[in-house]
């Protein structure tokens, strides 16, 4: 199935606001990947590949080395028979050509779609005898894919992972399928005004670097993108010298080693990626409006972020979390929706890349009340830069985002994802067992100046929705994008 961007994914999302709680990694993946998953259980099975372990607080995360030199972050557990493996390669949406947006995201769309001596069907069938669990991520600066089975079938599993890996056939029929799919989802995303709103937001905050592109492409790009686009893109990025891995789960280090050189062992020892520049997000303020005749106005806002390698990242972070990403705690949710009752649900949070990072924020409102909504938060963001938090608030927030980190890597999978987020940040091997210290260390003054550099500027904001003077009239239907 074709998905949402990157982007407009994430900004969908309104009402998760404990997202955050899971920790910096994961609020980070899910705004910058796509994501198709191809699930089975065979036979009524019922399986949770996520399955709960014991607490990983105290996990032993090894470095791993193959036979072949393939390294990766690997947490031994026999709780249950379930292996969970995340991967990334560097390169990811932003290696797609300037005039061909989307090509890595079909590449990900169609690598399960037959490979090897499996057609597509069989392939799927193949999936659905073991139950496993196999998907990939077009993100923008990582192509990334994720592996999950029960203990006993992962030599099965890893071997359909190779294939899909090395050999994927991109024959015409699958090629064309996933296409239309693609196609059919950018049209709605065209009446869509949370879609709308992000993508606005990257061309405003990015211009003409890939970071402003779209990941899933454009009506104009996906009918022009080719087989040997795609094989061009495989060929590039899918390389073992930018490979990390992260597994977890019931499997000894030398089985796993193997498995590794037997997934990895033959893809191409370096990728030939394009180079991409550091990019800094166009300075606040600035609006922009979108019309599209809909009952309720989406409002997303932003700005420049802080990049995870800055050494004042992590006030940045305590310091998001008091203004938007706290979820019920929130000063921006109290004052937009319980104080005033503007609008349901509000999330903000900051988001990096490897070039660049923003903080990004997003609501929905009645059209008529768009304008009192943004005043609202421009007013709240205007005040925490100026006057920065309360050492109540700031006391408050460490103390819920030490104790919820651990509450989030309750899974093998959860904790596989944060490993391989970890190494993509390039935090040390122990970051876990540092992160709360990290956090402790952070003071008030850290915090002010975290809020004044973050907020001093003011936002970038956009407005998909209904004219002013139109916010009076019923909605009329939608047209229809036939281009």
């Amino acid at each position: 199935m074709a998905r949402e961007e990157a982007l407009g994914h994430r900004l969908s999302d309104q009402g998760h606001h404990h997202r955050q709680a899971r920790g910096e990694a994961f609020v980070n993946q899910s705004f910058l990947c796509t994501r198709r998953t191809a699930l089975s259980l065979a036979g009524g099975l019922v399986v949770s590949l996520g399955a709960a372990a014991p607490s990983f607080a105290a996990a032993k995360i090894e470095h791993l080395v193959s036979p072949d030199g393939i390294e990766a972050w690997f947490v031994q557990d026999a709780t249950v028979p379930l292996i969970a493996m995340e991967y990334s390669f560097a390169g990811g949406a932003s290696q797609d050509p300037k005039d061909k947006p989307g090509v890595a995201n079909l590449v990900g769309d169609l690598l399960d779609e037959g490979s090897g001596d499996l057609d597509s069907k069989t392939f799927h069938e193949r999936l659905d005898r073991r139950a496993i669990e196999l998907s990939f991520n077009a993100g923008r600066d990582t192509f990334r894919g994720s592996l999950r089975m029960l203990r006993d079938n992962k030599d099965e599993a890893f071997d359909l992972l190779r294939m899909a890996l090395t050999s994927p056939h991109f024959d015409t029929a699958d090629v064309e399928r996933i296409r239309s799919q693609v196609i059919s989802g950018l049209r709605r995303r065209t009446t869509n005004p949370t879609a709308l709103a992000g993508r606005k937001f990257v061309e405003m905050a990015f211009g003409d670097h890939p970071y402003g592109r779209q990941t899933s492409g454009t009506l104009e790009s996906v009918p022009t993108i080719t087989v040997a686009d795609m094989k061009d893109y495989v060929g590039r990025v899918l390389a073992r010298d930018t490979l990390k891995v992260a597994v977890v789960g019931d499997v000894d280090p030398a089985t796993l080693g193997k498995l590794l050189d037997k997934t990895f062992g033959s893809l191409p020892a370096k990728a030939n990626l394009t180079p991409v520049a550091d990019v800094e997000a166009a300075a606040p303020p600035g609006r922009a409006f979108v019309p599209l005749d809909v009952p309720q106005t989406v409002i997303t806002f932003g700005g420049p972020g802080v990049k995870r390698s800055d050494p004042n990242f992590m006030a940045a972070y305590v310091v998001n979390h008091i203004l938007g990403g706290g979820g019920l705690s929130s000063r921006l949710y109290r004052e937009v929706r319980e104080k005033r009752g503007l609008a349901y649900s509000l999330f903000e949070a900051l988001l990096w890349m490897e070039h660049s990072a923003v903080f990004i924020g997003n609501t929905g409102t009645r059209a008529d009340r768009a304008g009192d909504t943004i005043d609202a938060i421009e007013k709240e963001v205007r005040r925490i830069a100026e006057e920065g938090p309360t050492q109540k608030e700031l006391d408050e927030a460490k103390s819920y985002l030490k104790g919820s980190q651990m509450l989030a890597l309750d899974t093998s999978s959860k904790l596989a994802q944060a490993l391989l987020q970890y190494q993509q940040d390039k935090l040390p091997i122990d970051y876990i067992e540092k992160r709360n210290a990290i956090v402790d260390a952070v003071t008030l003054d850290d915090a002010k100046q975290a809020a004044k550099r973050l907020w001093g500027q003011g936002l970038l904001t956009v407005i998909v929705g209904r004219a002013p003077q139109a916010a009076a009239q019923p909605a009329a239907a939608p047209a229809t994008n036939s281009n």
